[in-house]
């Protein structure tokens, strides 16, 4: 959390569930970018203090409410309010992104963004059954690619196509960056307790290694 935000009134437990952050992505971000050569931007302030995955004008960019806790340090806050979290966090974290993309459009690479997110195990009380999910809004050559690659693997287990998530209008990052460039992409949801410690970000990590490599050979 930024300092003068403290932790927006909740509790340590709150703090550690999905609802602050996306547990184990990070870990798994430095890992295929090392393993890929490939770029890594990462998030580092709490998905509470401003999610930036979705448009920050929703009322949900900055939740009241999440998954069943109340979040005090976001009730009633003030346009001012708002529009300092959106200079200090979300236009800063899109600014890299695009900035790199624009980079590499210059330099004539091809290019490919893969949104990476984790999800709770539990939501709602339903177990979800998916260990892997792809996200896209159709369209998407590489999203197919690696869903039937993922599918095919006897190691990655159920892999939802738009579960548990679907990509719809409420996303921004693959959209934005992605859709309005042009370029081909996946969102990419990861089970959390698959993240929970070294070692089970190091297997996940490995599958990856595998499958965006050959589903890109896939799409030619």
């Amino acid at each position: 959390m930024p300092s003068r935000l403290g932790t927006l009134g909740l509790s340590e437990p709150d703090l550690g569930r999905h609802i602050a952050w996306d547990i184990g992505v990070a870990s798994l971000g430095r890992r295929l970018s090392e393993q890929l050569d490939a770029t890594f931007i990462a998030q580092r302030f709490s998905r509470l203090v401003i999610d930036c995955n979705r448009d920050p004008a929703r009322a949900d960019a900055m939740p009241a409410v999440s998954d069943g806790s109340v979040i005090p340090g976001n009730t009633d806050l003030s346009s001012d309010q708002r529009a300092a979290r959106v200079a200090q966090v979300f236009t800063p974290y899109h600014a890299a992104i695009g900035a790199e993309l624009d980079a590499r459009t210059a330099r004539g690479l091809q290019t490919l963004v893969v949104a990476l997110h984790s999800f709770t195990p539990v939501m709602a009380g339903f177990v979800r059954p998916w260990r892997f999910g792809v996200l896209h809004l159709g369209g998407s050559p590489f999203s197919n690619a690696l869903l039937a690659r993922l599918r095919a693997d006897p190691h990655t287990g159920e892999v939802g196509d738009n579960q548990p998530y679907a990509m719809d209008g409420i996303d921004f990052t693959v959209p934005h960056h992605a859709i309005g460039r042009g370029l081909d992409y996946a969102e990419l949801e990861v089970r959390q307790d698959l993240l929970g410690d070294e070692a089970g970000q190091d297997a996940v990590a490995e599958i990856l290694m595998r499958m965006l490599p050959r589903a890109l050979q896939d799409i030619g």
